[in-house]
């Protein structure tokens, strides 16, 4: 996909475009999926490293914020298809900080157990996992971490919302003081951070300049990239940020990585509502980097965090909506903040629970959709009131154990309540009925080494792809048998051909159509994941749903 991009401009109240030399841009090639590709990371050997979120192979499914994925660049100069990396995965948030020396790759991780910053040591083309490292302070920065180790393995910097942060996520430094520790972060300020967001830092040494995301500074839009130069000897001494023109957009780019001195990559969500994608330019051209940069303002100290008292009767307050974009910002805001009257710091005020927030998504496009909701009890679908303003605890009150979620023209999802973002949205990805979708047939067993079908969750999960598929009488279907790459190859096809017909006589039994069904079976030949770990083992033995028409 190729993309023409454009520069924009506000003056005296007026929308006035200049259009740069054309630079033709363009995802990365196989590297891209529908789901949330961000954090590119340049571990040289022509391999790329990035974190994709709310993909159905990562460890945590869809729901998972995201594993860790790699790329590779071929001879060809084509970015190949992404492969998952569960060795450097687990079930919740992950992301790659790079190279630490050139066998230590440093890894974070908050799900699983593992929580904080990991060494992992290469052998051949593997990782293996070794240790975690002393990171002091980490554990109390929140919001949204994103990080990198600058070359030479010596600083790490951080993205994060701390307790001395200016306003959301602030930029923070540690330096390496022993062969597993690093200091305690420390803020950068106020040149770098502002009340708004100012995320992803990639920090150049040779160069001493730092390439950070903000949506705050002069001429944001939506987040762009920003390029500030240390000044002087301290970690708060930087000149004024200037945006990096030359590969911003009106939607947001986080993460900067680098190639080599004239190749970058980026993400971008090209608008302010898709999932990011990785981005490079079509050929190589000659960087436009700033060379002179201004002296910052005076630096200032971030706002102090304590709670005004209360008094015994409150008066209703009122909520100031404020946005962070500065006046010549333009596009959609992507974050604004409650101001209470009462409270200096409204984040600070007693925690209090919230409807469930949904956003649903065609996985294909990227678009937002219409959808309704179905609650389960077992099997038994029950009817609760208010279900566009419903909290986790109504549902645990009711013993609703599993939500469904419908959209016209999709197939439907289950989500169990565990699933369900206490503290933000809960992602749904739905794929679209058209031809050319494939998916999972999930909760759906077999007898081990046979093809006969287990379970009560297996004939539940048969019995409403059935009726699915009554009422959409038009729809015909290839059921895929798949297993693992382990024992006799002809014996995996005959057993994953003979599951992918026991599905389809299931089917017919419930009333579709015989001629609308049609089985395929591959053995261990289409794997999903690696077959070296159980894990990976587990996600080939499948059953998927192939759209014919």
């Amino acid at each position: 996909m190729t993309y023409l991009k454009a520069s924009g401009m506000m003056l005296l109240a007026f929308c006035f475009y200049s259009f740069t030399e054309a630079q033709q841009l363009k995802s990365l090639s196989g590297a891209n999926s529908p789901q949330d590709d961000q954090n590119p990371v340049w571990i040289g050997d022509n391999t790329l490293l990035f974190s994709r979120a709310f993909h159905p192979m990562n460890l945590g499914g869809e729901t998972d914020p995201g594993d860790i994925w790699m790329t590779r660049k071929n001879d060809a100069g084509v970015w190949e298809e992404a492969i998952h990396r569960a060795d450097l995965s687990t079930d919740g948030y992950d992301f790659a900080l790079g190279l630490e020396d050139v066998l230590t790759l440093l890894v974070y991780h908050k799900g699983s157990g593992r929580n904080g910053l990991y060494q992992y040591s290469k052998f051949g083309k593997d990782w293996n996992f070794l240790r975690q490292v002393n990171f002091e302070g980490l554990e109390e920065l929140q919001g949204q971490l994103l990080g990198r180790v600058a070359k030479g393995g010596k600083l790490i910097f951080i993205s994060g919302k701390g307790a001395d942060t200016y306003g959301n996520e602030d930029i923070y430094v540690s330096e390496k003081i022993g062969i597993i520790d690093w200091s305690k972060p420390v803020n950068i300020g106020s040149a770098i951070n502002t009340k708004g967001q100012e995320m992803s830092p990639y920090f150049n040494p040779s160069t001493q300049m730092l390439y950070f995301a903000s949506n705050m500074h002069q001429g944001a839009s939506g987040k762009d990239i920003f390029i500030s130069k240390k000044t002087g000897e301290g970690w708060k001494e930087w000149s004024k940020p200037e945006k990096w023109e030359q590969i911003s957009s009106n939607g947001s780019e986080v993460s900067v990585t680098f190639i080599s001195d004239e190749e970058v990559v980026w993400s971008s969500t090209m608008n302010s509502d898709g999932f990011a994608d990785l981005m490079t330019f079509e050929t190589p051209i000659p960087l436009e980097i700033p060379t002179e940069f201004s002296p910052a303002p005076p630096a200032i100290s971030p706002p102090k965090k304590a709670v005004a008292p209360v008094p015994a009767q409150t008066p209703q307050t009122e909520v100031k909506i404020t946005s962070l974009y500065p006046n010549t910002s333009i596009g959609k805001p992507e974050i604004q903040l409650s101001q209470l009257e009462n409270l200096a710091n409204s984040s600070e005020s007693p925690s209090k629970e919230m409807p469930i927030s949904w956003l649903v998504i065609d996985a294909k496009n990227k678009k937002q959709l219409d959808f309704n909701l179905s609650f389960f009890t077992g099997s038994d679908e029950i009817k609760l009131s208010n279900s566009d303003s419903i909290l986790i605890s109504t549902l645990e009150e009711e013993n609703v154990d599993e939500i469904k979620v419908i959209s016209e023209g999709f197939f439907p999802k289950k989500l169990k309540l565990s699933e369900l973002n206490r503290n933000d949205k809960t992602v749904v990805l739905l794929t679209k009925l058209e031809a050319g979708s494939v998916v999972l047939l999930e909760n759906v067993n077999f007898k081990r080494g046979t093809a006969e079908l287990e379970g009560g969750q297996t004939e539940e999960s048969l019995s409403e792809l059935a009726a699915f598929l009554l009422q959409n009488p038009n729809v015909k279907l290839r059921i895929n048998g798949h297993t693992d790459a382990v024992g006799d190859p002809g014996l995996n096809k005959g057993l994953s051909l003979e599951r992918a017909k026991s599905v389809r006589d299931y089917l017919v039994e419930k009333g579709v159509e015989f001629e609308n069904l049609r089985i395929s079976g591959w053995g261990g030949t289409r794997p999903l994941a690696s077959n070296a770990t159980e894990a990976g083992r587990s996600k080939n033995r499948r059953v998927e749903l192939e759209v014919i028409q």
